[in-house]
C-alpha cells in the first residue's frame, strides 16, 4: 500500500507543478514516477536494500522524497506545495474529467472551492460560457462527479484485499489466535466494498482486541469491545473484527460472509424444518431453555445438515445457488490452478514496463504454459501502439525468447483497435501472422448504443478477430460502461465463435458478473485475462477468476484452462 501512497502523491504533486505552470518536464518525471511506482510489488523492499535509484525514473531527489514519507509519513515538500494552491482546486482535481486547468478556471472564475458547489453550479447552468466549457463538458462534469460519490463509498477489491491481509497478519502473529478469516462481502469477491470483516478465533478475546485496535493499520478507533471492535483504517475504510469460538465458527463464517439475501433464504429453509440458524449455530425450535446445537463448527456441516450442496462464497447473493444446491445441481466452478495462461499481456514495447523475457519468466514461476504479450495496435499512438515495422522486431524478440524456453510458450498477440466503423487497424495479411488477436474499444464511448453494439459485432465477424477485450469499457471511479445491446453482442459472440474477455484488472473487471451470467446462457464462451502492463499485474488473475466464478463458469467454460496444444486449436 505504501507504493500507492507514494504514486498518489507524485500524481498530486504533478497536478500541482501543472496548475502553477512549472517545468513541464519536470510534471512528466513525477507523472512517470507515479506509474512506476504504482506497479512494483513492494517499494519499502527496494528502500532497505538501498536500491531505489534502480527504479527507472527515480534519481537523486525523488530517492530522497521516497525515504522521507517511509520514515516521517509525509513529504515536506508536498506539503508545501499544497499551501500554495488553494484547497479547492485540489478538491475539484478528484472529479473525473478534470483537469488541472479547469479546475483553476472554475475557482478562479466562479469561486468554486468544493465538489457540491461546482454540482450546484453544474444543475444550475452557470458554469456554460466560461472558456471551452459546454452543454456536453457539463454533462461529463456531472456524470464524473456521480461516479466520485458512488467511488468514495467503495474500495475497489484489490485494496481491500491489501488492507484486510495487513490485519490478517499482525492478528496471525499471535500465539492466542487459532485462525484468522476474512468474512463479508470481501470474502464474497465482490468487485467493490464498503467495509471489511475480519473472524478470528481466540480463547483470549481480549488480547486479540487489544492489537487489532493497535495495528500500525489503525488511524481511528471507533467502537472497542471485549469480541467485538470496529477502526478506520489509515486508507478511512471501516475494519471490523470478532472473535469467536471454535465450536461456532462455521455458524458464524456463513453468517458474516452472507450476503444478507443468502442468510435470509437460508433462514427461511430453516423456519419450514422445523430449526433456527443464526451465528452460533443450528438449533431445533424447542420451548426448552437450553437447546442442542445440531451443527455449527464447519461450513461445510451448516449446508450438509442443511440437505444441500456446500455453497462457494462467491455464489451466496440469492440468485438461485440455495435452489440449485438442494438439487445437488450447482457448477463446479472454475479455480485458479485451472489457469493455464495469460493471453493479454502489455510489454514495453508499447505502454508496458517489463521486456518478453521478464514477462515470461514471471509466467513460468506461475507455473503456466503460455503467455501472449499482445501490445496495442498502431492508431492507439498515446499507448505506444506498434507499427508493422515494429512488429516484425517484437516478432523476432519472441522467437529469440522462445529458443531458451522449455516447456513454456510466448505466444504472438496483439490489442487493436476497433474504429468508429467497426473495423481493425491492421491489415488481414497482417493480423493472420498473430497467434492470437484481442479486439478492443479505446475510443468514442460516447457514442450511441446502437453504434457501439455494431462496432463490436462487426469485430466479431472479422475471421482474425479471437477475443473481445473489456467489453464494456468500464473503468471504476472513471468511467461507467459504455451502452451495449448486450443480447446482440453475445450472440454475436456465440455464432461467431468469439471469445469474450473478462479483464482482471482490479478497476475494471469486464465483463462483470451478471452479464457473464448472460453470456454464458446465451452460448458465448470466455477468457480470463489480466491486461497486465507490470509483472506484478499478473497476480491479478485471481480476481478475474473471481468474476468467473461469480458468473457461475466451470472450467469447461475459459478457454485458458486449456492446454498450449489445445488453446492453439480453439482459434477461430
Amino acid at each position: 500500500m505504501k507504493n500507492l501512497e507514494i504514486a498518489n502523491i507524485f500524481y498530486s504533486i504533478a497536478q500541482i507543478l501543472e496548475i502553477k505552470s512549472e517545468n513541464l518536464f519536470r510534471i512528466r518525471a513525477y507523472e512517470r514516477a507515479a506509474e512506476v511506482i504504482e506497479d512494483l510489488d513492494n517499494i519499502e523492499e527496494y528502500a532497505s536494500a538501498d536500491k531505489l535509484t534502480e527504479i527507472p525514473g527515480i534519481g537523486k531527489d525523488l530517492e530522497s522524497k521516497i525515504k522521507e514519507y517511509l520514515s516521517a509519513g509525509k513529504i515536506k515538500y508536498y506539503e508545501d506545495l499544497k499551501k500554495e494552491v488553494p484547497l479547492g482546486i485540489l478538491e475539484l482535481l478528484k472529479v473525473p474529467s478534470i483537469g488541472p486547468k479547469t479546475a483553476k478556471l472554475f475557482y478562479d472564475k466562479l469561486n468554486i472551492k468544493d465538489v457540491d458547489m461546482l454540482e450546484k453550479f453544474a444543475l444550475e447552468g452557470k458554469l456554460l460560457g466560461l472558456e471551452g466549457v459546454k452543454e456536453k463538458t457539463v454533462e461529463n462534469i456531472l456524470r464524473g462527479i456521480d461516479i466520485l460519490k458512488r467511488g468514495n463509498e467503495r474500495i475497489d477489491i484489490a485494496t481491500a484485499w491489501d488492507i484486510a491481509d495487513r490485519f490478517v497478519r499482525q492478528l496471525s502473529a499471535l500465539k492466542e489466535v487459532k485462525r484468522v478469516e476474512v468474512a463479508g462481502s470481501l470474502r464474497r469477491m465482490k468487485e467493490t466494498v464498503k467495509d471489511i470483516d475480519i473472524l478470528v478465533v481466540s480463547s483470549k478475546p481480549q488480547k486479540v482486541m487489544d492489537v487489532f485496535c493497535g495495528c500500525a493499520e489503525v488511524k481511528e478507533i471507533l467502537a472497542k469491545g471485549i469480541t467485538k471492535s470496529s477502526v478506520l483504517s489509515r486508507d478511512n475504510v471501516q475494519v471490523d473484527a470478532r472473535v469467536v469460538k471454535p465450536d461456532s465458527f462455521g455458524a458464524a463464517f456463513l453468517y458474516f460472509t452472507g450476503s444478507k439475501n443468502h442468510n435470509v433464504r437460508l433462514r427461511t429453509l430453516a423456519v419450514k424444518r422445523n430449526l433456527k440458524i443464526n451465528e452460533y449455530g443450528i438449533f431445533p425450535v424447542t420451548k426448552k431453555k437450553t437447546q442442542k446445537r445440531l451443527a455449527s463448527k464447519t461450513e461445510q456441516e451448516m449446508y450438509k445438515f442443511l440437505k444441500m450442496q456446500y455453497i462457494a462464497p462467491e455464489l451466496r447473493e440469492d440468485a438461485g445457488e440455495v435452489e440449485a444446491a438442494l438439487k445437488n445441481k450447482l457448477p463446479r466452478l472454475v479455480e485458479l490452478k485451472d489457469i493455464k495462461g495469460d493471453l493479454h499481456v502489455h510489454s514495453n514495447y508499447s505502454d508496458g514496463k517489463n521486456t518478453i523475457q521478464e514477462i515470461a519468466d514471471a509466467a513460468v514461476k506461475k507455473g503456466y504454459e503460455y503467455i501472449a504479450i499482445s501490445d496495442h495496435s498502431q492508431s492507439l499512438k498515446v499507448a505506444g501502439g506498434l507499427s508493422v515495422a515494429d512488429l516484425r522486431i517484437k516478432k523476432k524478440e519472441i522467437d529469440s525468447v522462445n529458443k531458451r524456453l522449455k516447456g513454456f510458450k510466448v505466444l504472438f498477440g496483439t490489442e487493436v483497435e476497433i474504429n468508429s466503423a467497426g473495423d481493425i487497424d491492421y491489415d488481414d495479411e497482417i493480423l493472420e501472422e498473430f497467434d492470437f488477436v484481442i479486439a478492443a474499444i479505446h475510443s468514442g464511448f460516447k457514442q450511441s448504443k446502437e453504434q457501439l453494439t455494431r462496432r463490436i459485432i462487426k469485430a466479431c465477424r472479422n475471421k482474425n478477430v479471437d477475443i473481445i477485450a473489456h467489453p464494456t469499457g468500464r473503468l471504476w471511479r472513471t468511467r461507467d460502461s459504455y451502452e451495449l445491446n448486450f443480447e446482440e453482442v453475445f450472440k454475436a459472440a456465440k455464432d461467431t465463435k468469439t471469445i469474450l474477455e473478462i479483464n482482471s484488472f482490479p478497476n475494471r473487471l469486464d465483463l462483470g458478473d451478471s452479464l457473464i451470467r448472460q453470456a454464458r446462457q446465451k452460448g458465448a464462451k470466455f477468457i480470463i485475462n489480466t491486461d497486465s502492463h507490470a509483472v506484478a499485474h499478473l497476480d491479478f488473475m485471481r480476481f478475474g477468476v473471481a468474476m468467473a466464478r461469480r458468473g457461475w463458469l466451470t472450467k469447461q467454460d475459459v478457454l485458458n484452462t486449456l492446454s498450449l496444444k489445445d488453446i492453439l486449436k480453439a482459434r477461430k
